[in-house]
């Protein structure tokens, strides 16, 4: 399977799960303020301004094709009047690129799929590296305005502690998965007459029936009831049996801040685990393997139970396959079980920022608001009528999808006609991108969350912005935590570590500072909680 048809499959996966925003128009073309070197600047409409400006980016990048000749880019240049010189750098590089470039005080006009981080927005914007957006997007993006009046947790969500927008998000209201979910082989649901599990200990005696009545049916005992990466890929969707919903911290449904590993629903989540893995019901392969050899063992049909986007990335087969469920999450022993914790609807870094170096705000602004509707997002994401995709019914926005030149992998093909691929961008998901182009498995996926996570889901934790001492004393506590939880975590769960040592591991949570990171975070939620209910 390749990488980028795998994503841009997934992308799609989330799409239409409550009612989206109705794009902005772009039309008109009243003029009101003059750049620096463009002349007056268009508040709608096209071309932005009326004698062609260059401004220059700084992103990210795939390298599937050089940007300059994107049709995307192109097409985006001809509307606007404005030329943009992209400066990029390789994805895994990228972080330290960046760093260097807000060191140097040698800035681009604009920082593009740049994930910056709410740290970093911070700190550069209160340095006076990032130009202040609120007063921008009030008079220079109708589209994302239209967002954030229709929507006013993102903005809230976007706002730094000084009052201030510093970057912009990509924004998906019917965002529902954090990453992929758990999926089970409908063979083996069938094959042993298993009606899906509805608790941890209907789980469990699945799980044994797999282990010893050979669904598979190949007269070896080979199948692997449960498989995972690390538990990277299980960790979010389980610690929801137990009443927890985030790894690290999540508010519950009263507003309390709760710290996810010294919680007793992370005792029972390791003492299930532990279970399985005593009884070999948990792939024992789990810390050592490979997402590429879980999904080797997905294609010889010994899985019964995985995570990923769909369960056809694992499996193997085609697309179009409905017969392996997505996992209903099951309750534990905890009280009000099971939950799930839903993606906030918007990236939690900063995807677009301007620089204060930077000329031609306005028209900035203009350019980058595009991708906030409609037809900005269609061109960006799915590259401009004619190439990839046509109308079917231009007025309901019904598209179709048109033959790859060649032949190719049309995800591979797409790359070449935007930037907008393998990195998170600025702009915003709306239903109607994909009308007509979801597959019928698509829609399936749709189905399956507004029915079996939908019900039971809530944002963790709310995207917000602590202060530089706070920032920097949470990141220094939680980098010595984290490395200690995930040591612990597989010891537990392993049995290298007895489930009797718990009362000492909490004490030393304690005593590395886990109740100062409740401590900080609840005055964060309640700060934030109490701003928005104004």
């Amino acid at each position: 399977m390749k990488t980028g048809r795998r994503k841009g499959a997934a992308a799609l996966s989330g799409v239409l799960l409550f009612s989206m925003l109705a794009s902005a128009c772009q039309s008109g073309g009243t003029t009101e303020t003059a750049s620096e070197t463009g002349g007056s600047v268009s508040k709608d409409g096209f071309p932005i301004v009326e004698e062609p400006i260059t401004l220059s980016v700084f992103s990210p990048s795939a390298d599937m094709a050089p940007w300059d000749t994107m049709p995307v880019i192109q097409e985006m240049e001809k509307l606007s009047n404005i030329k943009v010189e992209f400066q990029t750098a390789p994805i895994d590089s990228f972080p330290t690129k960046k760093n260097l470039v807000f060191a140097s005080g040698d800035l681009p006009d604009m920082l593009y799929a740049a994930d910056i981080t709410p740290a970093e927005q911070v700190s550069y914007g209160t340095q006076g590296q990032l130009v202040p957006l609120e007063d921008l997007i009030d008079n220079y993006a109708p589209n994302l305005k239209k967002i954030l009046d229709e929507n006013p947790n993102v903005r809230k969500s976007i706002t730094t502690t000084d009052g201030h927008i510093y970057a912009l998000p990509f924004i998906d209201t019917t965002a529902v998965w954090y990453r992929g979910p758990m999926w089970y082989n409908g063979e083996f649901l069938e094959k042993l007459g298993v009606e899906e599990p509805k608790t941890t200990d209907e789980l469990y005696a699945y799980l044994k029936k797999v282990k010893t009545e050979d669904p598979n049916g190949n007269g070896k005992a080979d199948e692997i009831p449960l498989t995972s990466v690390k538990l990277d890929d299980l960790r979010m969707y389980f610690l929801g049996f137990w009443g927890m919903y985030n790894e690290v911290y999540y508010a519950d449904k009263d507003g309390k801040v709760h710290y996810t590993p010294q919680e007793e629903g992370y005792k029972g989540y390791l003492t299930f685990l532990n279970k399985l893995w005593n009884e070999d019901l948990l792939d024992h392969e789990t810390f050592s393997q490979t997402d590429e050899q879980k999904k080797a063992k997905g294609a010889k049909n010994q899985l019964a139970l995985f995570s990923d986007y769909y369960p056809y990335f694992t499996l193997g087969g085609t697309e179009e396959t409905m017969q392996d469920p997505m996992m209903t999450p099951v309750a534990s022993e905890i009280a009000g079980t099971p939950v799930y914790g839903k993606h906030p609807g918007m990236s939690s870094n900063g995807n677009f920022a301007i620089t204060v170096t930077n000329p031609n705000p306005e028209a900035s602004m203009r350019w980058i608001d595009y991708q906030y509707g409609y037809d900005g997002a269609t061109l960006w994401t799915q590259g401009p009528r004619g190439k990839m995709w046509d109308y079917v019914d231009e007025a309901t926005h019904e598209k179709k999808f048109l033959d790859v030149p060649g032949g190719g992998d049309r995800e591979e093909y797409r790359a070449t006609l935007t930037p907008n691929y393998g990195i998170v961008t600025p702009g915003v998901n709306i239903p109607e991108l994909t009308n007509g182009l979801r597959s019928e498995v698509e829609d399936w996926v749709v189905k399956q969350n507004e029915e079996k996570l939908v019900p039971i889901a809530k944002i963790p934790f709310p995207n917000v912005y602590l202060t530089n001492d706070a920032q920097t004393e949470v990141s220094a506590l939680l980098s010595d935590m984290n490395t200690y939880v995930e040591q612990m975590e597989a010891k537990f769960v392993t049995g290298q570590e007895p489930m009797s040592n718990w009362d000492s591991y909490v004490a030393q949570l304690k005593k590395m500072g886990s109740d100062r990171i409740v401590e900080i975070y609840q005055e964060a939620y309640d700060q934030w909680n109490s701003e928005n209910a104004q």
